[in-house]
């Protein structure tokens, strides 16, 4: 949600809406889309039950989203936008 906002999507939304936004607009590689849709499922499991998440699904979601953050916020960095 806060990495679409920060890409300029509306406040408010439903998570999934961030997640389409994210994938409509170029922020998410063109296969990857299903690995967010995974990291907001995980992370509703999470949020909205009281079993404890799995280390293995919890360095999944982390290694998921580190991605995520490179791809929208560190590769572009590297190399200077185009004039």
């Amino acid at each position: 949600m806060n990495v679409a906002v920060n890409q300029d999507a509306k406040e408010g939304l439903r998570f999934a809406e961030y997640v389409n936004f994210l994938s409509d607009n170029g922020y998410i590689p063109p296969n990857g889309k299903h690995w967010v849709d995974h990291i907001r499922k995980k992370g509703n499991e999470a949020t909205h039950e009281i079993a404890l998440m799995k280390p293995e699904d919890a360095e999944e979601i982390i290694v998921f989203t580190e991605m995520l953050l490179r791809f929208v916020y560190e590769f572009p960095a590297k190399i200077p936008a185009p004039p």
